[in-house]
């Protein structure tokens, strides 16, 4: 599955902050902001915000309809773009590039298009616990349309996959699979590659959800082995607003389009259309024409660091922050401790403190986590807990942003009487 890049930058926290400028803006605390959510939306390099800039100021133009220079410009921007993002996870075509507005849309596409068109009656859709609602709520809805039937593979109280239970409910025949590589509440790093290998071989398309692992890791969807791969451009340095679904090109050819209208067609008549082709027939409308360009820098930046440096150095914050983190009194640590099998995500509980009123008095000091069930309110029930607290590194963190967030957390238990 991986397909490691040249690291031509080191990844050493605090001296790539001067790359964003959001660590500019002074906090309420007057401290350094010490930004911990990157799981939920990771900050912008000014090499994005130029980009975005750059577009608007002066290549702007609506795309795949002009003939005149700026939209020409335009136009080969926007499928420069695409061709970056084909490059960067090893797709053998730009052409099984769908612009999305996010992950979650790109889900949505394929249980609407693919899974209306493949799923019947009886049929078994298999997903599992650790899902974001986004790789979860989509099947459910698939399942009431169709009349299929929808099941769950069990997770371990260590928060990784039962691959003995996957194995049964893969005994069934399942058409679908949707599976996530990353699980974003947990940061368990599922096997991804074994995964979906024992998908396909019983005959299930396999979708994942990779919102978690393509800003963070070599990722080559040629070596996955899965059907369809959904990722956010904002996960990744990029802005929000443009997603991908990368597709095999035979199912995205034979799927009937999501949304219908301007770009997606190739003909209309008052009595009926024909569609393009892959991948605009998936792109109804005006598309993210400046957010693409924004992503392809964003591209450019963390190839120019190399993905395998970035998951490098998270690694190495994983292991600092879990045991700082973990030799903490009143602290509860959810997930598994392997760091070979777990991202750059921590997920923890203070004893006698709710999540809210933890990211509150954090955020006093400066620290910014998540707070909540990070839309995985299953998986927060398997552990029996309403809700966690959520710290996830990214290149911009450091080990002192670490100890930033240990002094945070014994500030907060001294608030509640706690420590």
């Amino acid at each position: 599955m991986v397909g490691l890049q040249h690291r031509s930058r080191a990844v050493t926290g605090a001296a790539l902050r001067a790359d964003f400028p959001v660590f500019e803006r002074p906090t309420a605390s007057g401290r350094r902001l010490v930004y911990l959510d990157s799981a939920a939306s990771a900050q912008k390099p000014r090499a994005v915000i130029e980009a975005l800039a750059q577009t608007y100021a002066h290549h702007y133009a609506n795309v795949h309809r002009g003939i005149y220079e700026l939209s020409v410009d335009a136009d080969a921007r926007y499928e420069g773009a695409r061709r970056s993002v084909a490059a960067f996870i090893g797709a053998d075509s730009p052409r099984e590039i769908v612009f999305v507005r996010n992950a979650t849309e790109a889900i949505n596409l394929v249980a609407f298009s693919f899974g209306r068109s493949n799923v019947g009656r009886d049929d078994l859709v298999v997903t599992t616990e650790l899902e974001h609602h986004a790789n979860l709520v989509p099947w459910q809805q698939l399942c009431a349309a169709t009349g299929a039937t929808l099941a769950h593979v069990r997770s371990t109280d260590d928060g990784k996959l039962d691959l003995d239970d996957l194995r049964s409910h893969l005994e069934r025949g399942p058409k679908i699979l949707a599976v996530s590589h990353v699980s974003n509440a947990l940061g368990t790093i599922n096997p991804i590659a074994e995964v979906t290998g024992l998908g396909r071989a019983a005959g299930a398309t396999v979708v994942v959800d990779a919102a978690q692992s393509v800003p963070h890791m070599p990722l080559n969807v040629a070596e996955l082995g899965a059907d369809f791969v959904a990722f956010s451009g904002h996960k990744m340095l990029g802005p929000s607003g443009i997603g991908v679904l990368w597709g095999r090109r035979a199912l995205l050819d034979a799927m009937p389009p999501f949304l219908t209208g301007g770009s997606m067609i190739r003909r209309v008549t008052l009595d009926g259309a024909e569609w393009n082709e892959v991948p605009w027939k998936f792109e109804a409308g005006t598309p993210a024409i400046a957010e693409a360009t924004g992503l392809a820098a964003a591209i450019d930046y963390l190839e120019g660091i190399g993905m395998d440096g970035v998951r490098a150095h998270e690694r190495e914050l994983f292991i600092a922050a879990w045991s700082r983190l973990g030799n903490m009194p009143g602290v509860r640590l959810l997930g598994p401790d392997d760091p070979d099998e777990h991202a750059g995500v921590i997920s923890f509980v203070l004893d006698g403190i709710h999540p809210h009123d933890v990211a509150t008095i954090l955020d006093r000091e400066g620290v910014a986590v998540r707070a909540g069930h990070h839309c995985a309110q299953p998986l927060m029930d398997r552990h029996g807990v309403p809700a966690t607290t959520r710290a996830s590194f990214y290149l911009y963190n450091d080990h002192d942003d670490i100890e930033r967030l240990a002094d945070a957390i014994v500030a907060t238990q001294r608030v509640f009487g706690t420590a």
